[in-house]
């Protein structure tokens, strides 16, 4: 390994400027100085790209693959100088960039007071080696990601077939009734969500109530996905004193009641709790649980708040100048139409499955993301020898 200035490691370089009105949706990703955020027709960087927070937020890297647009918000290296990108990409999220914050308000990372930074890094061949072995854990996990991503597709097809597109199995045999929806089959309720399940308050807490190790899990705001969907990287620590009401269990559901933005594409939106190893976690006031009672499956219901149109009609509710809060009430007004007792146990059952299989394979990342993440510190500062390691480098890595 040799010691040298971070200006001669890498160079970084400002974003591009490209306000919101003027994206047209595209195949080129948008970077922001929290990750992607959304796309555009045109693109700015070739791949590959190493991109980190410049204003707003620090800390967050990420490796982009394909043609890009970093904004203004961002660093974006525009020379990596021989080194390997994939290798930068590890290596600064090894530097705790939030440290070097120069902003007196607005977080801030200024570039120039980065390069008398000392480095120490490795040669190219051993870059390419602790990037096939970092990367060979961020591939399972990204696979694992698809799969699961196709096991919601299938929920969601599943549940628009039977309960939006009225095409459930024996639709043919079953005559469409007027009701205050319009037409939904004979024999079905048209009902409120009040009606078929309870709802309960989070726990609202102060900031020393949150460590970073023991206690409970604490599920919050930034647990729900965008779009919904539970995010489990998004998990905090609680330790702090609780109500019985303020406990979530194995496949409870959340919706969240507060958005720190204008966009909504968190509040309304709903999550279903996984199996975090615990038995029960505690959940934060920016959230609700919803409780269905005994008639009525958790998984039919969580899927009509997911895959309905719920949240596009629920979440217009949601108001505020800074951040969006929702009322509690919006939630249990409103209306959907009620299967049979039938079709909601089968739908249930059907989905019970695809949701246990889920569970299964983010339980796997969760267990690569902690091997990888305890790699990550010994294999940048050469706590772990690799220069013996035997590794066949693929070629197609960045």
């Amino acid at each position: 390994m040799r010691n040298i200035k971070f200006k001669d490691f890498i160079t970084l370089q400002r974003g591009f400027d490209l306000p919101k009105h003027n994206r047209d949706e595209g195949n080129y990703p948008v970077i922001a100085a929290t990750g992607i955020h959304g796309s555009h027709s045109e693109f700015k960087v070739h791949p590959p790209g190493v991109v980190t927070g410049r204003s707003g937020s620090l800390g967050e890297v990420v490796l982009v693959e394909r043609p890009y647009w970093p904004l203004n918000t961002t660093l974006w290296v525009k020379d990596f100088k021989g080194n390997i990108p994939r290798y930068v990409y590890y290596y600064l999220k090894t530097l705790d960039l939030k440290r070097y914050n120069s902003g007196a308000g607005v977080p801030t990372l200024n570039r120039n007071h980065l390069d008398s930074l000392p480095v120490k890094i490795h040669d190219s061949q051993d870059q390419n080696k602790i990037s096939a072995i970092l990367s060979a854990y961020d591939d399972l996990i990204e696979n694992n990601l698809r799969r699961i991503k196709i096991l919601e597709e299938m929920a969601q097809n599943l549940y628009r077939e039977w309960f939006v597109k009225f095409r459930f199995p024996g639709h043919q045999k079953v005559k469409m009734v007027d009701s205050p929806l319009g037409k939904i089959p004979g024999g079905w309720e048209v009902l409120k969500v009040r009606q078929v399940a309870n709802i309960y308050r989070g726990k609202s807490y102060r900031s020393q109530d949150l460590q970073d190790e023991g206690g409970l899990p604490f599920v919050n705001l930034k647990c729900v996905d965008r779009g919904g969907g539970f995010r489990i990287d998004g998990l905090k620590n609680f330790r702090g004193d609780y109500k019985e009401s303020h406990i979530v269990k194995h496949d409870d559901i959340v919706i969240a009641i507060t958005d720190m933005t204008q966009e909504r594409r968190i509040v309304a939106h709903a999550a279903r709790i996984p199996d975090l190893g615990k038995g029960k976690a505690v959940f934060s006031m920016d959230l609700v649980k919803l409780e269905p009672k005994d008639m009525y499956p958790h998984e039919y219901i969580y899927a009509m708040l997911r895959y309905s149109h719920f949240s596009d009609e629920v979440k217009l509710h949601a108001n505020g100048v800074n951040v969006l809060h929702l009322s509690p009430d919006r939630i249990m007004d409103f209306k959907f139409p009620l299967a049979p007792k039938h079709l909601r146990e089968k739908c249930a059952d059907i989905l019970s499955k695809t949701f246990q299989l889920s569970d299964l394979l983010e339980r796997r990342n969760v267990y690569l993301r902690q091997t990888r993440d305890l790699l990550l510190p010994k294999l940048i500062p050469g706590d772990l020898d690799v220069s013996e390691l035997d590794i066949t480098i693929p070629e197609a890595k960045a």
